[in-house]
């Protein structure tokens, strides 16, 4: 309990450390630049608690739950010797992970409004959430095949950085043929699905498989899904844009 007590505390610190300089800026700009008081300072002192405390939590969570979940189930799934129940657990903790992601279903929700008001899509109600959670599910099944082809490379020692190189010089290539409307959204869904949900298990997934390989570094071949992850939205999105137009 002490233990537990004393981690809680340790994270707390830390979460009120690492928002510290957001807070500063804010200041230094609110009070010296703009020569203004806070606004609604009492709300203001009250949400900045909730969110250090939020992250506290979400932290001391991630310690305690996830990370130790995905690690023990990646290895179980090695220990099992099933090539098919692995691929299976990759690509549907992919899919599960991103199609969760709050930030992905606020730019998808975003990205249909504009695409309404721009005449891209109809501006019915059933029109924009068709579109939103069709950028979701494709952003999702993007993941979960990056996550598949990470822990395919893991198994097999492929060299990460030839593998990187050539998904992008494939992004470059569809970007010259994708609506130019969907461009931007494409990008930046590679941004929202390495978010809060999605990196912890995934990380956590990579390490256990690399720590359960003989002949597997960690360090080397563990990471790396993540950049998988952020890379293969771009280029489904601009399929989906194609499609759509």
């Amino acid at each position: 309990m002490n233990q537990s007590l004393k981690a809680l505390s340790r994270h707390l610190f830390d979460s009120l450390r690492d928002l510290l300089p957001v807070i500063l800026v804010v200041l230094f700009f609110q009070l010296l630049v703009l020569q203004q008081p806070l606004p609604n300072l009492g709300p203001l002192l009250f949400g900045t608690f909730l969110v250090v405390l939020g992250l506290t939590f979400f932290i001391n969570g991630l310690e305690m739950g996830l990370f130790p979940v995905g690690e023990s189930l990646a290895h179980a799934l090695a220990r099992k010797g099933s090539l098919f129940w692995l691929m299976v657990f990759a690509f549907t903790l992919g899919f599960g992970t991103t199609i969760a992601e709050p930030a992905l279903i606020a730019v998808a929700e975003e990205a249909s409004e504009i695409a309404a008001e721009a005449g891209v899509i109809d501006q019915s109600v059933d029109a924009q959430e068709h579109y939103a959670m069709g950028l979701r599910l494709t952003v999702a099944f993007s993941v979960g095949l990056a996550i598949v082809i990470g822990v395919v490379r893991i198994l097999k020692g492929w060299p990460m950085h030839w593998m990187i190189v050539a998904g992008y010089v494939i992004v470059v290539i569809i970007t010259g043929f994708a609506p130019r409307e969907i461009i931007g959204i494409a990008y930046d869904s590679g941004g929202v699905t390495t978010s809060t949900i999605t990196v912890p298990l995934v990380t956590a997934l990579g390490v256990g498989l690399a720590t359960s390989i003989r002949g597997r570094n960690p360090m080397i071949d563990g990471f790396g899904l993540i950049a998988f992850a952020s890379l293969t939205p771009m280029i489904f999105v601009m399929l989906y844009g194609m499609v759509v137009n």
